[in-house]
Formats: C-alpha cells, sequence, structure tokens
C-alpha cells in the first residue's frame, strides 16, 4: 500500500490563517511606518533649509505643521512638537505614538522620537 503524501485540509487552513493575521498586521503597520520616513525627511530636510533660519519658535512649528499635511501626515500635532533654545540653533524634537485597533481587542502603538538642529542665522 502506497502512502499519500501532501498537506491536509487542516495544515492549509492553519497556513492560510497565519498568513491573514500578519497580512492583516502589515496593512495596518506600513502605513504607519511611511508616515514615520515623511517625518524623518521633513525633519532632515528642515535642517538644510535656508528658508526657516531665524524663524521663531511658533513660526518652526507652523512651518513644520504645515509640510506634514502637505505629506498626508496627521498623526503628529503641534502638541507632538517640542522646540528647545540651544547654542545658536533651535532644537526640534517630534515625539508621538500613532495607535490603531487591529483586530477585535488587538490594537497597537508605535513610538516615534526624530530631532533637528535648525540654526537661528
Amino acid at each position: 500500500m502506497k502512502k499519500q503524501k501532501g498537506m491536509t485540509l487542516i495544515s492549509w487552513l492553519v497556513i492560510l490563517a497565519i498568513v491573514l493575521f500578519n497580512a492583516i498586521i502589515a496593512l495596518n503597520i506600513v502605513p504607519v511606518y511611511i508616515n514615520d520616513q515623511s517625518v524623518k525627511s521633513l525633519m532632515k530636510n528642515m535642517e538644510t533649509d535656508t528658508t526657516v533660519r531665524g524663524d521663531s519658535p511658533k513660526q518652526l512649528k507652523q512651518a513644520i505643521t504645515k509640510r506634514l499635511r502637505v505629506n498626508n501626515v496627521y498623526s503628529v500635532t503641534k502638541e507632538h512638537i517640542t522646540i528647545k533654545k540651544a547654542k545658536n540653533a533651535y532644537l526640534v524634537i517630534i515625539e508621538y505614538e500613532p495607535r490603531g485597533r487591529l483586530m477585535g481587542n488587538l490594537d497597537y502603538i508605535v513610538s516615534f522620537k526624530h530631532e533637528a538642529r535648525i540654526p537661528t542665522s
């Protein structure tokens, strides 16, 4: 008698459940990291942008939030932006935690923190 080889129906269902669970996680978490890349890019550009040099902290916050809105990043608000005076520069810190629901009672929290030194002159 020959033995059959291959996966059973239950094995296929288990693999399908694992693949679907990972796909749900990826569909929810990947956009958060894409938005964070926009924030990281914005902070890097602000360090070298000559148009914001000499701006007040209030003007810097407005410029940052305006650029974030242009990039469709709504998880960062003015409350997440801290500006501290340093020697010949402003230290801009963006610290935020996007939260969301995966499914049922499973939620996620992702923490990000970015810093940039913007010269005052």
